[in-house]
């Protein structure tokens, strides 16, 4: 009997009539003997009115309060679909990240994934039935609720399949993954196969598809992922150790629009740096013009910059911050870091329509602009056209 794990994201599961036909899809699964767990997001926007909930409570909330309350976007989830299941005929049973034995450090709103110890899991398996697991959430050796940040149900979900040895399917509302997202270039393609490295920088760089950490992750364990849409045919991407392609291959465009970009000193770049992550708001070091360093701040995860920010101007005078309008363009593929084709082609396309780069870094497997995050759907149109036809 093969086992299969498979993820469904919040848009999948986003209301009843979508949950029932995600529940009809796992049904058939079953039905066709294999051992199906299904690793549930919140439905829909949940996890964001949860959140803004909280800041109107507080602007800079707690992080064990906040995986306390963002957890029950996805408890709903999985008990809702068990149900649905269940009035398909199909046994099913729902555990939280805990009863499943997602096991992970203490870090709240940022944990990683030490270990999968699946025990409730394999039971229920064995005894028939569909096992639905909430994403996103573990608890650590203190025995708190944590979760793992956005988008960390894909990590839920690889590392179950790691620990059950079951294969990973990753389900969303498109079919795989693409050259750039397809509502901001038309001319974007799906993809057959792509590395663990690229999807990784890929996935650190905006695209949605999978999480960054679950690549990460998957990488470690020698699994292929397969992403897939929910309510699509059978197209999809590969994601495994190796894809075809030459010294120079573009895998792809991707847009980040939740930035902040702190402008400091070059002499006090780590100072500023450390009392970013001690604020709960960790940043990357980019280089910059004038002397001064870069340091980006995905805002994604953060949950009290404004507080951040303060303390970093009282620390810092010099300091310039901006966290409105701030996003990046990456190009993502092997080889792109060290083509100056690559580069000239990202500058030319934020010269054309009319934003400069106010940082510019690179990667061995990317080159990424920051600069005016409204501008750069249009640059992203842009730079796809030249370097990917």
């Amino acid at each position: 009997m093969a086992a299969v794990v498979q993820k469904f994201g919040g848009s999948s599961v986003a209301d009843v009539d979508k949950l029932t036909r995600v529940a009809a899809r796992v049904a058939a699964r079953r039905r066709q003997g294999d051992e199906v767990c299904v690793v549930v997001s919140a439905m829909g926007d949940a996890t964001d009115d949860l959140l803004a909930l909280a800041k109107r409570i507080s602007r800079d909330p707690p992080r064990r309060e906040l995986d306390m309350l963002l957890t029950a976007g996805e408890r709903i989830s999985m008990a809702l679909l068990s149900m649905a299941l269940q009035e398909q005929g199909v046994e099913a049973i729902s555990f939280t990240g805990s009863q499943a034995g997602i096991l992970t450090t203490d870090a709240h709103a940022a944990a990683r994934i030490l270990e999968v110890r699946p025990v409730r899991v394999r039971e229920e398996l064995g005894r028939g039935r569909v096992v639905i697991v909430a994403g996103f959430q573990g608890v650590s050796a203190k025995r708190e609720i944590t979760t793992l940040g956005r988008g960390g149900s894909d990590t839920t979900a690889v590392a179950l399949a790691a620990a059950l040895g079951a294969d990973c399917e990753i389900y969303s509302d498109v079919a795989g993954v693409f050259t750039a997202d397809p509502r901001v270039v038309p001319e974007a393609r799906r993809l057959e196969e792509l590395s663990y490295e690229e999807m990784q920088a890929l996935a650190a760089a905006g695209a949605k598809v999978l999480n960054a950490q679950a690549v990460e992750f998957a990488r470690g364990a020698g699994i292929a992922i397969r992403a897939r849409s929910t309510f699509g045919g059978p197209e999809e991407t590969v994601v495994r150790s190796a894809a075809p392609g030459g010294a120079e291959r573009i895998a792809g465009v991707a847009l980040s629009r939740e930035l902040a970009l702190c402008l400091v000193p070059a002499a006090q770049a780590a100072r500023a740096a450390a009392l970013l992550a001690g604020a709960g708001a960790p940043a990357r070091q980019v280089p910059a013009a004038d002397g001064r360093v870069a340091l980006v701040v995905d805002l994604e995860n953060v949950h009290g910059f404004p507080v951040a920010a303060e303390r970093l101007r009282a620390a810092v005078p010099e300091a310039e911050v901006a966290a409105d309008g701030v996003g990046a363009l990456t190009v993502v593929g092997a080889g792109a870091g060290a083509s100056e084709r690559v580069r000239r082609s990202v500058e030319e396309a934020l010269a054309a329509v009319g934003t400069p780069a106010r940082a510019l870094a690179t990667a061995p497997l990317s080159v990424t602009a920051i600069a005016d995050a409204r501008a750069l759907p249009e640059a992203a149109r842009v730079v796809h056209r030249a370097l990917l036809g």
